[in-house]
């Protein structure tokens, strides 16, 4: 944005070199004064002009209202009427002083407007409307306000906002829901409005539900996070509520710095953290946050003396499973004086995840023993760590006593969990008939589960009927276009994969570009393939060359099945060598201590050659190297993977 004296000087300059100066050039600038706040020079133009409009006034007195000078922009309303012969106001007037009286607390001077708003005949107008809805409410006069607002022909979502917030304004909550539940179209600002109205009228469980409502409907919370955070930081007391739900707010959007930032405000103001707070925040950042931003919050915890709390212990136990660290994960377990359903099946889930079936399952049945009932995401666990071990009658009979013995109906997770179980386990044909028999039809992650799963087993039939379910639920989705491309290009059926190609481009369906990245000193690097911008580039690539020759002399042969191009196989191997998460791990080997693992998130599924290689380097390097990519979490160590190559 330009500066206050060269916005002057360039405005001048014009205006000086114009010809013929007329009423119009006169409020070109006198606008450009007022936006850019130069009150001064704003009022000398305006006493020097030999003729004056409606909109002259008007850009004096938003001038004034812009600057919060409410009086001034009263004054000079005073004058237009007082003054100006032939000079009405308009729309945009009347609405600038609403603003104005209302900046002003000024009652009696907002119903001279009003009355003036009628008589001028725009009292229908929801432009004006608008603003005497909200004067009223901040006045706490709701019944002129709601008046107002039953008087307007048309209402707008802005005008519904408007009246719900000065309802919460005045403490009348089940009104405002009434509204709210009356209103056709809302936006993200409406939401907002809900939520924090219910928050700051202590009714904290009521703004939870509506905001899983928001959620449910697809309603976008990047933008409701700025609202949130312009609400909060205008509140003139904060509480341990309202600080804890921003902090929440920041974990979920992936604003971890933020997070943190609250939290460390919260303590500088005095304002001791309760045990839902870090537990909130721990919880809030696990799928988000990198392993040392939720390091940070355990070292609060301890500071504050808020482990012993079972609801921080058990936000640490899911953290540290999920990040990738499940011997810091056991270990706070095993700290813990008292565990509940949550500490179970954080611990449960992070076994499944590192494909620990035997101790995902040891610990299950421990927790049966110790009379702790399991609920379905605990299930989740234990199915998917039955499949990893190709457990397949454990698995089946886990499932069904979830539902005979512990009363939990199954959802699309549990399915997709058995669905993999019969694919990992090459019984291929047993999940096509457990799929006809389930009451409800797959979604797309169980279809694109059995159709990689025939991928792998080179099965065309079934994996053409899971590709047809997949793109009739989710035609826009080019998994199902790229395994089977992938399952034509390992048979050289060059043909078959130019006409699914054709099809992509007739449907307008785009590939996601594959993209890695790694965290190194609160920087995150984003690495994608044949990537050269990155400045140690050079250095990453001369590790790739020194990886690929100890690969080779270990026995590693290219995977070039991959390869949707139909070229030659060294422009294969060549196109491989260089994928991101390779470029990714060359830079954690060169970067990252030698004690501590790489972690590196990639956006689309790990390649089949990518997966092999990795398990390599991660012999010949001795490192752990952690994974997380679109499908599965993978832990290579010591040339093995604890998928069990099979993702």
């Amino acid at each position: 944005m330009a500066r206050p004296a060269a916005t002057r000087a360039r405005a001048r300059r014009l205006f000086d070199a114009m010809p013929q100066r007329n009423l119009f050039t006169y409020n070109a600038l006198l606008t450009t004064l007022a936006h850019a706040r130069l009150l001064h020079d704003m009022e000398a133009l305006f006493a020097s002009m030999p003729e004056r409009d409606a909109v002259s006034y008007n850009a004096l007195i938003a001038g004034f209202a812009g600057a919060n000078l409410p009086a001034p922009a009263a004054g000079a309303y005073r004058v237009l009427l007082r003054e100006e012969a032939g000079v009405g106001p308009s729309r945009i007037t009347m609405s600038s002083m609403v603003m104005a009286a209302s900046a002003l607390g000024d009652c009696a001077l907002g119903r001279q407007f009003h009355c003036q708003i009628l008589q001028l005949g725009f009292g229908a107008y929801a432009f004006v409307g608008s603003p005497l809805v909200n004067m009223y409410a901040k006045m706490g006069l709701v019944g002129d306000s709601k008046r107002v607002f039953d008087e307007l022909e048309f209402k707008n979502v802005v005008m519904y906002n408007t009246m719900i917030t000065g309802l919460f304004r005045c403490k009348m909550v089940q009104e405002a829901r009434r509204l709210f539940e009356v209103m056709t179209d809302r936006d993200s600002i409406t939401w907002t409005t809900m939520v924090t109205g219910l928050t700051q009228n202590g009714l904290e469980s009521d703004a939870l539900d509506v905001f899983r409502r928001m959620r449910a409907q697809g309603i976008a919370t990047d933008q409701s996070i700025k609202l949130a955070e312009t609400v909060f930081r205008g509140m003139t007391s904060r509480n341990i509520i309202s600080l804890t739900a921003m902090i929440v707010g920041y974990g979920q959007n992936g604003c971890s710095e933020e997070a943190v930032r609250a939290f460390s405000e919260m303590q500088r103001d005095g304002i001791n953290p309760d045990d839902y707070t870090p537990g909130s925040v721990i919880s809030s950042c696990a799928n988000l946050a990198s392993l040392e931003e939720g390091a940070q919050f355990h070292c609060l915890a301890l500071v504050s003396g808020l482990m012993p709390y079972i609801t921080v212990s058990n936000a640490l136990v899911t953290l540290y499973g999920k990040r990738g660290s499940i011997e810091d994960a056991h270990r706070l377990f095993d700290e813990m004086s008292f565990h509940d359903q949550v500490s179970w099946t954080a611990l449960v889930s992070g076994y499944a995840q590192f494909g620990k079936a035997k101790e995902t399952i040891d610990l299950f049945e421990k927790m049966l023993t110790k009379g702790v009932k399991p609920d379905g995401v605990t299930f989740i666990g234990v199915l998917s760590a039955c499949s990893r071990a190709g457990f397949v009658e454990k698995g089946r009979s886990y499932f069904y006593s979830m539902q005979k013995d512990h009363g939990i109906v199954p959802v699309d997770d549990h399915y997709t969990c058995m669905i993999d179980l019969y694919s990992r386990s090459r019984r291929l044909k047993e999940a096509e008939e457990f799929i006809k028999q389930m009451p409800v039809c797959p979604d797309a992650i169980g279809w694109g589960t059995l159709l990689s799963a025939c991928r792998l087993r080179g099965d065309m039939e079934i994996g053409k009927w899971a590709a047809e379910n997949l793109l009739e639920i989710d035609p826009q989705n080019p998994a199902s276009y790229v395994l089977l491309c992938s399952m034509h290009a390992s048979k050289g059926q060059w043909n078959e994969v130019a006409q699914l190609r054709r099809g992509m481009r007739d449907r307008q369906v785009k590939k996601e570009p594959g993209c890695s990245w790694i965290k190194y000193k609160n920087k995150v690097h984003i690495f994608s393939a044949d990537d050269q911008s990155h400045p140690f580039s050079k250095g990453i690539y001369e590790k790739l060359e020194w990886l690929n020759s100890k690969m080779v002399e270990e026995g590693y042969k290219p995977d070039v099945s991959s390869v949707l191009h139909d070229v030659a196989d060294a422009d294969k191997v060549h196109m491989l060598s260089h994928h991101s998460e390779k470029l990714a791990i060359a830079f954690g080997l060169m970067f990252v201590p030698q004690e501590m693992p790489i972690r590196i998130v990639k956006n689309l599924r790990v390649c089949v050659d990518c997966h092999n290689a990795t398990k390599f380097i991660s012999k010949i390097t001795g490192r752990d190297i952690l994974v997380r990519d679109a499908v599965r979490f993978h832990k290579f160590s010591n040339g093995l993977c604890s998928c069990g190559d099979f993702w």
